[in-house]
């Protein structure tokens, strides 16, 4: 029965050692996929609040739109794994913690998903369909459905779902990681990355800004530290 039972701990530690160079590349190509964001959002610009706003905004602006919104959705699913990740990790030092931390994660990806980026596509939907309209009625339309999704996408709850979610679940994973196998380091920096992103309620540049920062550099941390985990 021994034999039979350190056979299961190695399958299952050869195991875990896959996933940990699953989330090590997961976390790798996040970071990255933020880093590279980056200029295509300063090349764009912040967008306005109104539909009609957007309408004129979006001019010569639809195809890094496009590439921005796609590589969010592809950065969006990388959670998944790093998620299953930290779980598996983490799992024997706070099972509880752990499970709230995921599912905040999780809910994270579904509504950013289902909210954020359908209603930023949606925005680009409307903007050619408004440039090929041919009476007024119908622009009137495409202008009306805008200003619905304009306006939720400037509403606090889009920063709750953007920023305050994903924060809460990184924020109790750092928590939990005090007392893992990850370093001091790693962890404070989820910490930290967690506190400013529920700071970003209050609408503060530092808080928002801060948060994308921390987050960024947690990552490369993060990746590093499960590919030694994977090593060991």
């Amino acid at each position: 029965m021994k034999i039979e039972e350190m056979a299961v701990d190695a399958a299952s530690s050869q195991d875990h050692k896959f996933w940990y160079r699953v989330g090590s590349i997961a976390a790798i190509v996040l970071g990255i996929g933020y880093i590279a964001i980056i200029p295509l959002y300063a090349h764009v610009g912040a967008p306005p609040s109104g539909g009609e706003a957007w309408f004129h905004y979006l001019s010569g602006k639809t195809t890094i739109w496009w590439a921005i919104l796609a590589l969010s959705v592809f950065t969006d699913l990388l959670y998944v794994p790093i998620a299953l990740v930290l779980y598996l990790a983490l799992e024997k030092v706070n099972r509880g913690a752990m499970l709230l931390a995921t599912a905040f994660i999780g809910l994270f990806v579904a509504l950013d998903l289902a909210i954020t980026w359908t209603h930023y596509a949606s925005m680009l939907v409307l903007y050619a369909q408004y440039g090929t309209a041919t009476s007024e009625v119908q622009r009137a339309g495409y202008l009306a459905a805008a200003n619905y999704g304009a306006a939720a996408l400037a509403s606090r709850l889009e920063v709750v779902i953007a920023i305050v979610i994903p924060s809460f679940g990184i924020l109790v994973t750092g928590l939990v990681m005090l007392r893992g196998v990850f370093n001091k380091l790693t962890a404070w920096l989820a910490v930290a990355t967690g506190v400013f992103g529920i700071a970003s309620l209050t609408g503060l540049g530092l808080a928002i800004y801060g948060n994308a920062l921390l987050f960024t550099v947690w990552l490369f941390f993060l990746a590093y530290r499960l590919y030694r985990l994977a090593q060991d």
